[in-house]
């Protein structure tokens, strides 16, 4: 289960672009926190805390107990906008979690047992289709990472959603076909050598079908001589 990251903030009464400016200036975020059945609410916070959890990469599919003026809220980020030049940290969205709660976020996939699956130990190369995967979450139960294990991975094998071992009331989004997470492809130098080896033989073969038709012709012209 991933974290619960912790964000003090303060509770916003005013909006408008000015009032975003004059607070950004002064090194806060604004930001909304919003859903649960429950009224949007404006909230500020630290810029610096703000940027510690982006540079994570994770900030959207982390676990937040937000602390508003000593009420905590547990909630996710849903969207950050960033200046479009500086990509300073403008504005962000938080979706409020009600307990029993479901929400669909993207987790990373790791691969086990690299170093000794047997299609790369043959010289494959692990072709990685998806990086993360967007999984359909109950709130307490959000996963850090999913586990594809390579320990019986064979050259040219395609590896699907279907061989990860899912956490307890975790499901993929994409829940209409098994789809593929990544192959173990044959080198580029094997694919190659296999078309050259092909190549030849068929020349080979149109090689000893011209030869023959020559010494056919060579025969007809003794026989009329």
């Amino acid at each position: 289960m991933s974290d619960i990251y912790e964000l003090a903030a303060e509770k916003r009464e005013r909006a408008g672009k000015g009032i975003a400016r004059a607070l950004r200036r002064e090194g806060l975020v604004p930001a909304i926190i919003y859903g649960d059945k429950k009224d949007p609410e404006g909230i500020t916070l630290k810029l610096g805390e703000v940027k510690k959890l982006f540079n994570t990469g994770r900030m959207l599919n982390t676990l937040l107990d937000i602390d508003v003026d000593g009420k905590k809220q547990r909630a996710i980020a849903r969207d950050v906008q960033l200046h479009p030049v500086r990509d300073d940290i403008l504005h962000a969205d938080f979706l409020r979690l009600g307990k029993g709660a479901k929400i669909a976020v993207e987790v990373a996939v790791t691969f086990l047992n690299e170093e000794t699956c047997p299609g790369l130990k043959q010289g494959g190369v692990l072709n990685v289709v998806r990086y993360s995967v967007e999984l359909n979450c109950p709130v307490d139960s959000i996963p850090e990472a999913i586990v594809l294990d390579l320990a019986e991975a064979e050259m040219n094998d395609s590896l699907h959603i279907s061989e990860i071992k899912l956490p307890e009331g975790v499901e993929p989004v994409i829940a209409d076909r098994d789809f593929t997470i990544a192959t173990i492809a044959a080198p580029a130098a094997l694919k190659s050598e296999d078309t050259e080896e092909g190549e030849v033989g068929e020349e080979g073969e149109i090689d000893g079908e011209e030869a023959t038709a020559e010494d056919g012709g060579g025969e007809e012209d003794g026989g009329e001589e």
